[in-house]
């Protein structure tokens, strides 16, 4: 037991929820002689439950810890009442398998899902002890690292992070354990560690790079301040998914958390290219898991956690390209043992009845699909390809095979937007319910529908083509929720939206520049924390912070781009070209789609990685 420990336990009595601190989950992974290893601390900047459903950390998590040289434990950000009692007990933060102290690491990675998971980070380095600003730890503190979505465009917290992993962590964050091993091996100082993975494809130390900005406030360049190290920064890829490192056990919580279930990853990056997708961008090209290794996956998964439900995990799985046999193959194993299979982001224009039935074998799911704008001229702007007849088809054979609730997610605050778009979202919900009420009585059974309407306010993404739009302004959102709000007249209609000022601040942060990091330590201090969660979003502290940095976060937020201007993550290569980004917003505007890569290659740029659809 090491000195926090028994301090620790006393703690736990007073904290809602311990389990999620408490940590001897089955499957969970500990070491002995915890000194001998390279010791490596998974963050992820949010409470248990929820960080316990991310993907991306199980498969790190169980990659390095296969490493008989590393041990990699996990650290979530402590709930309100957690922290509390931590300062009040002079209990720095721990790692969840062996209570050790953060800082007693080598390397702290935090994944980046999320913008308003920020100030979590610096408030995760403040309890652990670490000082908040790279250039102010010492030769023998932990090197702080991130990666994930957000990595992509990291310049917010450039000056926090140490050096940033690009891409897909499996093969890289291997190398970065063996140069380190190499490093500390040989007795040189902190900076040539970092020189050593700068050379590394995917790592990104933005140390290394000075940026110089215009009189307008613009950047005029970012160059590298040293030899030796790339211009431009390369994400990286695993080509061949059934060559990778498969995922064959999870972690079973002894709490419910928010993807309480197995995951089953069948294939990376999507064929669509809607326009304002992030994510169909980052993870170009596509690359699936065949579907005997999906088949032997499925199966040790099922044996090594006793789970009752399995997901399918994409951006897209209904267009998986041989999804009909792989659900066929994966009833064979879970039928009998009553474990119910779900299908995530299936999508309207090819959705059959075929799969609904097979698909609700053992437990009728909900069923949500995203059309995300209501009229037809908005989604081709957005690149959608989805049509109301496409929509309207799913509904009835939903409704015709039982089902009597629906999900539609939508955007408001789109590029080219009107009133006529936003009313047209109500119209929608409106013809599903009509569609019901077309079914056979006998079918309904008097049963009576209800679709619920979510709508998210459009973020303007970094390496999407609507990277140089701007964000609606709050009020604007406001107006246009009000409005829906109104237009909707059915009591079967329930209607959800998001709090504009969280959409705010995640686009200044989601197309912002080195001259944030001082706004994340000042609003850190003030005691913004949370920030994703309503009861603890303060955004009159964010407007102080902002204030006492001399900083404008509207500069970020609603200034239109000009294609020709030098964006903060210019020096980061996805693979996707800028010039393809540069097409589809013009297309945008003219109303044009673009076809799915199966159908046609639109020249994107992601053939330089090898592999994918781009080959097939």
């Amino acid at each position: 037991m090491n000195v926090y420990e028994r301090k620790f336990e006393q703690v736990l009595k007073k904290v809602q929820k311990p389990a999620r601190y408490i940590g001897n989950e089955f499957n969970s992974v500990h070491k002995e002689n915890f000194e001998k290893f390279v010791k490596f601390a998974f963050c992820f900047p949010d409470v248990y439950e929820v960080g316990m459903s991310h993907l991306g950390m199980k498969i790190l998590y169980h990659m390095m810890n296969e490493r008989i040289d590393t041990v990699c434990e996990r650290v979530f950000a402590p709930w309100v009442d957690m922290e509390e009692e931590l300062r009040k007990a002079d209990i720095p933060l721990l790692s969840l398998e062996s209570h050790m102290p953060v800082s007693s690491f080598d390397i702290v990675g935090f994944t980046l899902q999320y913008e308003m998971s920020y100030s979590n980070i610096l408030n995760m380095l403040d309890l652990a002890n670490i000082p908040l600003k790279s250039k102010d730890r010492g030769e023998n503190m932990p090197f702080v690292c991130a990666g994930g979505p957000c990595a992509y465009n990291g310049e917010p917290l450039a000056d926090i992070v140490d050096f940033f992993i690009l891409g897909e962590g499996e093969e890289v964050n291997n190398e970065i354990i063996d140069a380190f091993k190499e490093w500390k091996e040989s007795g040189e100082n902190r900076i040539s560690y970092l020189e050593r993975i700068s050379r590394i494809e995917g790592v990104y130390v933005p140390s290394f790079y000075d940026v110089k900005y215009k009189d307008d406030g613009t950047i005029e360049s970012v160059k590298p301040n040293r030899t030796g190290v790339p211009e431009k920064i390369k994400k990286r890829i695993v080509k061949e998914l059934d060559n990778g490192y498969i995922l064959d056990k999870m972690i079973v919580p002894f709490m419910d958390i928010v993807h309480d279930r197995i995951t089953l990853e069948i294939f990376r990056g999507c064929i669509r290219g809607c326009r304002f997708c992030q994510a169909g961008y980052l993870y170009r090209p596509v690359r699936e898991h065949s579907t005997d290794k999906l088949i032997e996956t499925a199966q040790k998964l099922i044996d090594n956690t006793g789970y009752e439900e399995m997901s399918l995990s994409s951006l897209s799985t209904s267009d998986f390209t041989c999804l009909q046999e792989l659900v066929d193959r994966l009833l064979e194993i879970t039928v009998d043992k009553r474990i119910n299979l779900s299908l995530p982001s299936l999508r309207v224009d090819n959705f059959s009845m075929e799969l609904m039935e097979k698909v609700q074998t053992v437990k009728k799911s909900g069923l949500t699909f995203a059309p995300e704008a209501g009229t037809q001229r908005l989604r081709d702007v957005i690149n959608k390809n989805v049509l109301e007849e496409d929509l309207l088809r799913t509904a009835g054979i939903a409704f015709g095979g039982g089902y009597n609730r629906i999900k539609l997610y939508f955007m408001i605050g789109l590029p080219t937007e009107t009133m006529e778009d936003v009313e047209g979202i109500a119209d929608l919900a409106e013809k599903v319910i009509d569609v019901f009420y077309q079914i056979p009585k006998e079918i309904r059974k008097g049963r009576s529908v209800t679709v619920t309407v979510s709508t998210s306010s459009f973020v303007p993404k970094p390496f999407t083509p609507f990277q140089w739009e701007p964000q609606n302004r709050i009020e604007d959102l406001v107006a246009k929720q009000k409005f829906l709000k109104e237009r909707i007249k059915t009591r079967s209609i329930s209607y959800n939206w998001h709090q504009s000022h969280v959409s705010f601040l995640e686009a200044v942060f989601a197309k912002g520049d080195r001259r944030l990091g001082n706004v994340l330590v000042e609003a850190q201090r003030l005691g913004c924390r949370f920030d994703g969660w309503d009861e603890h979003f303060d955004y009159e502290k964010w407007l102080d912070a902002f204030k006492k940095c001399g900083v404008d976060p509207e500069f970020y937020a609603y200034r239109k781009i000009d294609h020709s201007e030098t964006l903060p993550w210019d020096h980061i290569d996805i693979g996707v070209s800028k010039q393809f980004l540069v097409k589809e917003h013009d297309k945008a505007y003219e109303e044009k789609t673009t076809p799915s890569c199966r159908e046609k290659c639109s020249g994107c740029g992601a053939t330089s990685f090898g592999g994918g659809v781009c080959f097939e």
